[in-house]
């Protein structure tokens, strides 16, 4: 990929040292990592989530009855319909699991550096990567973040391809996510109408890409971001992220805070589901702030198979479209857009547009 500025040196430069983040710089933020004015959508006010209510959806009646899951796909509906994300409470999954999957991500980035390097690579069809920033050299600057990541279904690594720091707590959440994501795809499908199996038919929880973030604390917050506003290409997003906060999604035309709440997680409509929805699912624009406090840990679960191979075409989902309500987007392959989103870079445009008629 070819770099956007004249930072390309500094790109390729830092890239060669297989660094964190973290092993950058100390005091100040590196040329790469500062963003212009522009990226922090200065004319965006920042408001807090007592301006705005996002939405919080409670699974503790989901197996109750009828009448409690009809309440819950309400509220799901509304959710995707007006923001695009919601956070889910008494969802399933143990604390202790939580826990653990953080307490890994840690472990991993706070090996010794010369470890951690035998696993940097920026090509994902490997199958346990570590590395910087995915984008180092299609945007405009850098993310004050270091990651890694895996395909953890349909074709999880062995036990052996995975660190041992994190590998227990990696196979122990993604069966978790999982069957989380199983109950989430019915009750999205139901929310559109349609019958309980209808996005899992179409293989939209086939694919999980695990990518476990670790944000350092930045000496200059001001003057980079944790992660720059894009939405996601995937069908939906669970998120677990750690009490620091940092988490913002554009709403309204204004940066919400998503605060943490303990225990819960964070669900966001994907780029793949507005497209086959035909906008009725927003995609949820979003970005994380850096921090002087840290690091700040999430664990992100895409459900998308990204750049691996997949011939399946969608498009529109014919059930939902009529001559009142006509397709709005061409049909794609996931392969087909993952290649323009990661060429593009997150500059904070969303790609859906490339693909609208």
């Amino acid at each position: 990929m070819v770099a956007k500025n004249s930072t390309e040196f500094d790109c390729k430069s830092f890239d060669e040292t297989k660094a964190a983040v973290v092993e950058a710089q100390n005091t100040e933020v590196p040329p790469i990592f500062g963003f212009p004015p522009v990226a922090f959508d200065d004319k965006t006010p920042s408001v807090s989530a007592s301006d705005f209510s996002i939405p919080i959806i409670d699974f503790a009646g989901i197996h109750v009855d009828a009448v409690s899951r009809e309440g819950i796909v309400e509220k799901i509906k509304n959710a995707a319909e007006k923001w695009g994300i919601f956070q889910l409470i008494n969802h399933g999954i143990p604390l202790s699991v939580l826990e653990e999957i953080q307490n890994g991500v840690v472990r991993f980035h706070e090996l010794d550096p010369e470890v951690k390097r035998s696993y940097f690579s920026l090509d994902f069809t490997k199958r346990f990567i570590y590395h910087n920033n995915f984008e180092l050299y299609s945007s405009s600057s850098g993310n004050w973040r270091d990651s890694f990541a895996s395909y953890m279904t349909p074709d999880p690594p062995t036990p052996e391809e995975l660190p041992v720091a994190c590998r227990d707590a990696m196979i122990g959440y993604s069966k978790h996510v999982m069957s989380l994501s199983g109950l989430l795809f019915e009750l999205l499908s139901e929310a559109l109408g349609l019958s309980s199996e209808m996005l899992k038919s179409m293989d939209c929880m086939k694919d999980l890409l695990m990518i476990c973030h670790y944000y350092p604390p930045c000496p200059q917050p001001d003057l980079t971001l944790g992660t720059s506003k894009h939405s996601d290409n995937t069908f939906i997003t669970i998120l677990l992220q750690d009490q620091i906060g940092g988490l913002q999604v554009l709403h309204q035309d204004c940066w919400v805070d998503v605060s943490p709440i303990p225990g819960a997680l964070v669900i966001n409509i994907g780029d793949f589901l507005q497209l086959m929805t035909n906008d009725k699912f927003i995609s949820a624009e979003h970005r994380v702030l850096a921090n002087r406090v840290g690091p700040r840990i999430s664990v992100a679960c895409f459900f998308s198979s990204s750049m691996n191979p997949n011939p399946t075409v969608y498009g529109p989902i014919k059930q939902l479209l009529s001559e009142e309500n006509p397709p709005k987007y061409r049909d794609f392959t996931i392969p087909e857009y993952t290649k323009g989103y990661i060429e593009k870079g997150l500059d904070g445009t969303s790609h859906l547009s490339h693909f609208r008629l």
